[in-house]
């Protein structure tokens, strides 16, 4: 599996290939068919399969403050799309001048002169080149001029219509379950682990606080049942059972700023400061609530790592 930042590094030699384009945000079960199809058709042909996706989003680009909150970073969609079979993804930094690249101009300098397309698959409403002139049926009738042959997929998967603002919805609402649902595994927020308050220490709940990055989409607040994610050197392919919570902690006098918190169960001896980490989110658990006292917080938090561990059980099954 290769992978390219950057159209300049796409071997001069590279030979013809399927060709994917989106945002793929999420890399949702509507993307993962069409890259899945690429994949597949590549496989068929003898030919190998590129996934071009770009960052920063366009949005941010075309209209500045627009940003929609991202369902994964840039480094976990090009994991999720390797994970789907792709030989190569092409992250292309997305500028205004790109935007204002004429959509003729677009498929030849990217689809044919740098990845020799033979093939080229889309979402159903896909649009490119300057002010998003370019669609599906615009794709089909470049491709006769230059030799490739273009579709587009609806994005759906076993009947669902499935989009990234849907599951940015999901989430709003607090209803992961069905944000993961769309997504096809659990909706992931990933962050460095900072030091807080230390309130969960001093209550017997140690927890790791991530420090997120802008623009990433977050679950509204609530308590959450899910795990805690670590790759590192300290701590390879760990995944803990957890308890989350997302908020800024209103039984305490003056509150905070808005945190994402995970405790991992039953463990209190973990050092994560400076650790890379990632909470997966399985269940809603309940609302944020500001507690009359310490104590009466304790014994709520008690029942959350209670039904988490039940939660957790079920998921594991």
């Amino acid at each position: 599996m290769r992978r390219w930042h950057g159209l300049e590094e796409v071997p001069a030699d590279w030979g013809r290939s399927v060709v994917t384009i989106g945002v793929f945000d999420g890399v949702h079960r509507g993307h993962q068919r069409i890259v899945g199809r690429a994949a597949e058709l590549a496989r068929e042909r003898g030919l190998r399969s590129v996934v071009i996706t770009f960052d920063p989003h366009p949005d941010e680009v075309v209209r500045p403050g627009t940003h929609p909150p991202l369902l994964s970073t840039t480094r976990r969609r090009i994991e999720l799309l390797e994970s789907l079979g792709t030989d190569a993804v092409v992250v292309v930094p997305f500028t205004l001048e790109l935007s204002k690249v004429p959509p003729d101009e677009f498929v030849q300098s990217v689809l044919v002169d740098r990845l020799h397309a033979a093939h080229v698959i889309v979402g159903a409403d896909f649009r490119f080149g300057h002010k998003a002139k370019g669609d599906v049926a615009l794709l089909k009738e470049l491709g006769e001029k230059y030799d490739f042959t273009a579709e587009g997929m609806p994005l759906v998967a076993n009947g669902d219509t499935i989009s990234s603002t849907y599951i940015r919805a999901r989430l709003d609402a607090g209803d992961v379950e069905g944000a993961a649902h769309a997504l096809g595994r659990p909706h992931r927020v990933e962050g460095v682990v900072v030091r807080g308050h230390m309130r969960g220490r001093a209550l017997g709940f140690p927890t790791a606080n991530l420090e997120t990055q802008p623009h990433t989409a977050i679950p509204s607040d609530g308590v959450y049942a899910g795990w805690l994610v670590c790759d590192s050197e300290r701590y390879p392919r760990f995944r803990w059972p957890a308890a989350i919570s997302i908020g800024t902690n209103p039984t305490f006098e003056g509150g905070g700023e808005r945190t994402v918190e995970a405790y991992a169960l039953d463990r209190d001896d973990l050092d994560l400061y400076g650790e890379h980490m990632a909470v997966d989110f399985q269940a809603r658990l309940r609302d944020t609530l500001k507690f009359d006292s310490v104590d009466a917080l304790i014994e709520q938090m008690h029942r959350d790592v209670a039904r988490t561990r039940e939660i957790i059980a079920a998921a594991d099954r």
